[in-house]
């Protein structure tokens, strides 16, 4: 039998009112660590969801990394590159490319009887992934696209939509500017999407891939480049030093250059700035755990002092402080443990209200979401459980040689 066990559940169970100081410190050490642990649940919830939110409209936008010709990487002009088959094998067969497709970008300026507003047309193909805009649309449907024939379908933020002051299915033209001239289009608003990331809103808009490519101009079989998804995020660095070894520096048959470069390196403010958040979550980390950790030793303090005429008679009978302290070690772990289940209760329950109910709104000029995006990690969870529990017994251990101040003699007179 474990005897410093046996006695902490004993105690830990008993029911005796008699305990008038104890009681409350036991009751207040359980809270710190309850409010404590659910806190670091919900920041760390919080910062993924925002972070990872974020990312996706970012990577929405652009893909994971990005193949093009080396002059359209390293200036703001578009230099045509070739897309044919045989280079989307190449790509598609990489490790740890998930999916690929070719786009193209055009300049362009968009107008109507009263306004008129300077945009990027981007052109996609039928292999395009559409599940982002799709999960973005507000008004309207997206377009089939197609890399062999214009529809003269278009795609539009909601952020132009309210400038132009347009709807999806009323028609627009379009006027782009080349070596030849001004060229003119015609387009039908096919739909209307919204992703609060002001940078995009205000400029990005979508059609097919073959209409682009026309209208720069350009060959079949030439884009601006490709973007590639890659199977884990985690894992970019990796796929882009893949790519660097099997294509850049390469050149296509017109003797363009192939060039890679990441969503990260292309969007340094944005990922700079969500990389600050983890600082963030560091000091609440610290702050939460320092806040259970002082309540728990405090509450130990109280608790043992009250135990005085117990710690005595255990000592009395032969117990060593080695075993008392276990004792105390084993009662202070049942706290936490019960603060431990309190808090997850609280901070998995905060999420969940918030996730299903998107209860905390957000202005989404300023933050890009509407709502407070949260997501659960389970095995950080875990770690924020074990990792809390570990802390604040390892900090009791000082306070628990208390216990070998005390004198059997004097302590039986203790009151």
């Amino acid at each position: 039998m474990n005897f410093p066990l046996f006695i902490a559940k004993r105690i830990y169970g008993s029911t005796d009112n008699r305990r008038k100081v104890s009681k409350p410190a036991i009751t207040i050490a359980t809270i710190g660590v309850a409010i404590g642990l659910a806190v670091m649940i919900v920041s760390v919830s919080v910062v993924l969801g925002f972070k990872h939110s974020i990312r996706d409209k970012v990577v929405g936008f652009g893909g994971n990394i990005t193949v093009a010709n080396f002059l359209t990487l390293q200036t703001n002009d578009q230099y045509s590159i070739q897309m044919d088959d045989s280079m989307m094998n190449v790509l598609s067969k990489l490790q740890g490319v998930r999916h690929v497709s070719r786009y193209a970008m055009k300049q362009g300026i968009l107008k109507t009887d009263n306004d008129f507003l300077g945009v990027m047309l981007k052109g996609v193909g039928p292999e395009y992934d559409e599940s982002f805009l799709q999960q973005n649309m507000v008004e309207g449907k997206l377009p089939k696209f197609s890399d062999s024939k214009s529809q003269n379908l278009i795609v539009i933020s909601r952020q132009m939509a309210d400038k132009l002051k347009v709807k999806a299915g009323d028609r627009i033209f379009a006027y782009f500017i080349n070596g030849q001239g001004v060229r003119t289009r015609r387009f039908t608003i096919s739909g209307i999407y919204e992703t609060n990331l002001q940078r995009f809103d205000e400029t990005m808009c979508f059609t097919d891939l073959h209409t682009c490519v026309k209208l720069n101009g350009w060959q079949d079989g030439l884009a601006t480049g490709a973007e590639l998804e890659v199977n884990d995020f985690g894992q970019l660095n990796q796929v882009e030093a893949t790519v660097e070894s099997r294509v850049n520096r390469t050149t296509d048959k017109y003797g363009n250059t192939y060039s890679s470069m990441t969503v990260q390196d292309m969007n340094p403010q944005i990922f700079s700035w969500l990389d600050l958040m983890d600082l963030n979550v560091w000091i609440i980390l610290g702050l939460m755990v320092a806040v259970a950790a002082v309540t728990m030793i405090s509450g130990l303090l109280i608790i043992i002092l009250e135990r005085t005429q117990m710690i005595g008679v255990l000592k009395a009978l032969g117990a060593r402080n080695k075993t008392i302290r276990h004792l105390f070690l084993w009662f202070a772990t049942f706290i936490i443990g019960r603060g431990l289940i309190i808090g997850n209760l609280i901070g998995l329950g905060i999420i969940a209200l918030q996730r299903y109910t998107g209860l905390v709104k957000l202005d989404p000029q300023t933050y890009y979401v509407s709502t407070v995006p949260v997501e659960v990690n389970w095995p950080i969870v875990v770690a924020l459980n074990v990792a809390t529990l570990l802390i604040c017994v390892a900090v009791l251990i000082i306070p628990s040689y208390l216990i070998s101040h005390i004198h059997p003699a004097k302590s039986m007179h203790y009151e």
